[in-house]
């Protein structure tokens, strides 16, 4: 089943085109690795991946839906039910707890208190944060702060998670854990992952790697034969 069809998307910032005509399938279940300089454009296809923008011309179906032209806050409400986002600098509300971070999207769609906090403490449990749930984000290192915005993002049970550069504020050992963390919820739960990162060896443990330069895909590969072949 394909989760996500781009058809020559295109997007363009005061006359600069940052996407150009990329035409993109990924099947429901894929862990997917977009990767490339800076400036390839891989930032920019992320966010119209993750409704954060609108393309300038192109379309963009997400599980069969035209999601190319909604308003803002129909783009909005899909998000919030669809996407789940994991970002470089965790995003983490500094005053919130982990408990109070992890059901942000859950107030968002109205569930109540009860279910909520059920709901973030069995994520948190799931991921070894239960005893971290009344913790601040300054009271976490940062490999826990990742798994808190991992668990955040899984809240509402989401189809697709978004991952900008997850690992990039981790060292090396904290940012293999984290990445062991999606191969885990792809391969266990189903989800289907969209890793970005400019570290090839990260990229490498998807199972399949894009590669972006000037606003277009220059190649698409299967790193399972990859790693066959090597």
């Amino acid at each position: 089943m394909t989760l996500i069809a781009v058809d020559r998307l295109s997007k363009h910032y005061s006359g600069v085109a940052a996407l150009q005509g990329v035409s993109l399938q990924v099947a429901a279940g894929e862990f997917l690795a977009l990767v490339g300089p800076s400036g390839s454009g891989k930032s920019t296809l992320m966010n119209l991946l993750g409704l954060l923008d609108a393309p300038t011309s192109g379309t963009y179906l997400l599980a069969g839906e035209d999601v190319s032209r909604l308003s803002p806050a129909r783009r909005a409400a899909v998000r919030n039910r669809r996407i789940g986002f994991v970002f470089q600098g965790f995003h983490l509300l500094p005053r919130l707890t982990a408990r109070q971070n992890v059901e942000l999207p859950l107030i968002y769609a109205g569930i109540g208190f009860r279910a909520r906090s059920q709901r973030a403490d069995q994520l948190l449990e799931r991921f070894g944060l239960r005893d971290r749930a009344s913790h601040l984000p300054a009271e976490l290192s940062g490999g826990q702060q990742q798994r808190v915005a991992i668990a955040r993002a899984l809240a509402l049970e989401p189809p697709l998670i978004l991952a900008d550069e997850p690992t990039g504020n981790l060292d090396s050992a904290t940012g293999a854990g984290v990445l062991a963390e999606f191969r885990r919820l792809h391969r266990d739960h189903g989800l289907t992952v969209i890793l970005v990162t400019h570290d090839r060896d990260i990229a490498a443990g998807a199972d399949r790697r894009v590669t972006l330069s000037d606003g277009r895909i220059v190649a698409d590969e299967s790193t399972v034969e990859l790693r066959r072949a090597a």
